[in-house]
């Protein structure tokens, strides 16, 4: 999904640590190399004809220099086993838009590839990889949205067996998207989008927006059906709810301001679009809504679809939660350590989460070109990956810069952590004022071996070679990259959470006028969110689900997913803790001991929390059905913690726990407590002290 008027961050922009210095030096020289595409030229079966292939390579290099987007030609390369062919095909323009130029390329490859039936024929490249990825993102991110409100729709028919009724939420979680992307094009020119704002943007949006005027409208009907007019009902639902949602509202912005901690500006547009949402969100809660519901009356309720109205309308005691609720009512002390327990184990698969960057071995093989690439770095593994060490000459003039990389291209050839296939190379800037040198390596960017390369190449060759050299340096690059990117998440991650955590516990404090209520609402949430890396580990890092998810494992989880994922499930779960403990503290309010409040605010927020999680889940699952990986991990994990929340913690952990700490709930300092209320009388006034 693009949007024309949003600014994209640039590369040097998204760039971390001494690799994101690297970008900048070669950016600023004007040394960023021209976007190089692959014609691999292999046997299509049997043993490989060196005849045909050399016609094949021929023919590409003719066609390909006749196109306007193509540079220029390089001469056949035989590779070391000679069973291949690599002809590279240098691009015009800006590398970083290549993938939007270089179709014109692909059809060339095919043509030649149908007139040489002998051998085959195929292009890989950063362009065509990343041409072929959006593709299919665009593609399955067109699916998602053509079914998220479909799906919603359905969800909220269930819910309220009404069309109007089901339609409202549906209606504020569109528009909440559609404003937030158009403020989000204005906010872009401040903090460009990394790639993935308009895509969180929808996610979080129609979450949030249907959450929210899910909560407002099953209030506003509650109060209806005791006999209330629609005024008065849709004022005790604003006095309520709204401000439930004003809450939740202000936590899911906190929590996502904790990714402008990670110093990187993919996350701080992540932050920046799904504060926008949030935002818009509530806002049409406050004002839109109630408006509507004012406007529309007991028409809200219309037109009915008949047997499932029969059912949300039935005013038969509920049973279900009731059940559910028992053992956390008669046992609270056993229901909790069990399922306290039940949950640890849950969570003790990630503690050994493997991280892995978001490069190609995570892009699904399904793709022709990944298939293709497969092949090249098989056959030439220096194009695989590289090292590319670039070097300002600030004390010394780029005599002294080249002669330094002239021997440190001479350390690289001699040690095995390099690829020996293809010569280091020199680039050196028109005003001499920087140099480069890019070195292939013979494995994934993101292995070991890769990652060993890099320590050998920062720590010891490169102050070998410019020993005595006054010179900035820095090594980027992709494995470069994946690593800086890696280590400035592991050394910020402590502080995000801390962030996130330390508000969190002050904002419930505040707001509930509890210290108790505070440390709990951080227990809980650690403890899904705990849950739900666990569940990501076992599913991800494991082949059993391959065929149920339709994915192939690397046995990793991509690098920014936990981070994401715990500053959205943070957010996220406030909307329920929130609204239930609002419900259970009202009860209290209204004389009610705290078994029996648990039971009344547990029981009357059950089937908003219900339909709430169950649009959550609906819109999450969706994601995780993209072939994407990372989205299908964020899909998967986002669905499988709101599940843990809305049902686990709401119906067994915290109303346990809350039986246990009886008047304790509610303890606060001094300074905290406000005038005491008569606890008999009704008061919709929830969020004030008990006392």
């Amino acid at each position: 999904m693009s949007f024309s008027g949003i600014k994209q961050a640039t590369d040097v922009e998204l760039g971390v640590g001494e690799a994101g210095r690297a970008d900048e030096i070669i950016a600023d020289a004007g040394l960023e190399r021209p976007m190089t595409e692959n014609v691999l030229i292999t046997a299509e079966a049997g043993a490989f004809d060196s005849g045909a292939a050399d016609a094949a390579a021929t023919d590409v290099a003719e066609r390909m220099s006749a196109l306007d987007e193509v540079a220029g030609v390089g001469e056949a390369v035989p590779s070391p086993d000679g069973d291949a062919l690599l002809v590279p095909v240098t691009m015009n323009g800006d590398p970083e838009t290549a993938d939007e130029r270089v179709q014109p390329l692909l059809d060339v490859t095919a043509e030649v590839n149908q007139a040489y039936p002998d051998v085959l024929v195929e292009q890989a490249g950063g362009a065509s990889v990343t041409d072929s990825f959006f593709e299919m993102l665009e593609e399955d991110l067109g699916t998602v949205a053509m079914l998220s409100v479909p799906v919603t729709l359905g969800v909220l028919l269930l819910a309220f067996g009404a069309l109007l009724a089901a339609g409202v939420p549906v209606l504020l979680g569109i528009s909440a998207v559609g404003s937030a992307i158009g403020l989000y094009a204005l906010a872009s020119h401040a903090v460009p989008d990394g790639g993935t704002v308009t895509h969180l943007v929808l996610l979080i949006g129609l979450a949030v927006g249907v959450d929210y005027s899910l909560f407002y409208l099953r209030r506003e009907r509650e109060e209806r059906a005791k006999g209330r007019g629609t005024i008065e009902a849709v004022e005790i639902a604003a006095a309520t709810s709204g401000h439930s949602v004003v809450v939740s509202g202000v936590a899911v912005a906190v929590s996502m301001a904790g990714l402008y901690l990670a110093g990187d500006m993919n996350f701080a547009s992540m932050a920046t679009g799904a504060i926008l949402v949030v935002a818009v969100a509530v806002a049409g809660s406050l004002t839109v809504l109630p408006a509507l519901l004012a406007k529309l009356g007991r028409f809200v309720d219309r037109p009915r679809v008949p047997l499932v109205w029969r059912l949300t309308a039935q005013s038969r005691p509920a049973w279900f939660w009731p059940t559910v609720l028992r053992p956390a009512l008669r046992h609270p002390g056993t229901t909790l350590m069990a399922s306290v327990a039940a949950l640890i184990a849950l969570a003790i698969p990630a503690l050994g989460m493997n991280l892995s960057n978001p490069d190609e071995e995570n892009f699904p093989r399904s793709l022709p070109v990944m298939q293709s690439y497969d092949r090249l770095v098989e056959s030439f593994p220096s194009t695989g990956a590289t090292h590319v060490v670039a070097v300002e000459a600030t004390g010394e003039d780029i005599g002294a810069v080249s002669s330094a990389l002239d021997e440190l291209s001479t350390l690289v050839e001699r040690d095995e952590s390099f690829a020996h296939d293809q010569a280091p190379e020199i680039d050196v800037a028109e005003d001499g004022s920087a140099a480069m040198l890019t070195v292939g390596v013979p494995f994934s960017a993101d292995s070991d071996e890769a990652e060993r390369s890099l320590e050998v190449l920062r720590a010891e060759l490169i102050p070998q070679a410019f020993d005595g050299v006054d010179a900035e340096h820095a090594v980027g690059g992709e494995i470069a990259g994946n690593f800086d990117y890696t280590d400035n998440l592991s050394s910020k991650l402590p502080w995000i959470i801390a962030f996130v955590l330390g508000l969190a516990f002050i904002m419930m404090t505040l707001t509930f006028r509890s210290v108790v209520v505070g440390l709990t609402t951080v227990a809980v949430n650690l403890l899904s969110t705990a849950a739900a890396f666990g569940v990501l580990a076992l599913v991800f890092q494991n082949s059993w689900a391959e065929g149920l998810l339709d994915f192939t494992s690397t046995g990793s989880v991509v690098v920014w997913i936990p981070l994401f994922l715990f500053v959205i499930l943070f957010g996220l779960s406030m909307d329920y803790h929130v609204f239930v403990v609002s419900r259970i503290r009202e009860a209290v309010r209204n004389g009610l001991s705290t078994p029996d409040a648990v039971r009344e605010g547990i029981t009357r927020s059950a089937g908003v929390v219900t339909s709430a999680a169950l649009v959550m889940v609906a819109i999450f699952a969706l994601f995780g059905a993209m072939r994407v990986v990372e989205m299908k991990q964020m899909g998967v994990g986002l669905a499988v913690a709101v599940l843990i929340d809305a049902v686990v913690i709401r119906a067994v952990v915290l109303p346990s726990l809350m039986v246990l700490l009886g008047r304790a709930n509610w303890w606060a300092p001094r300074f905290l407590r406000g005038r005491r209320e008569d606890p008999t009388r009704e008061d919709t006034r929830v969020l004030e002290p008990i006392g």
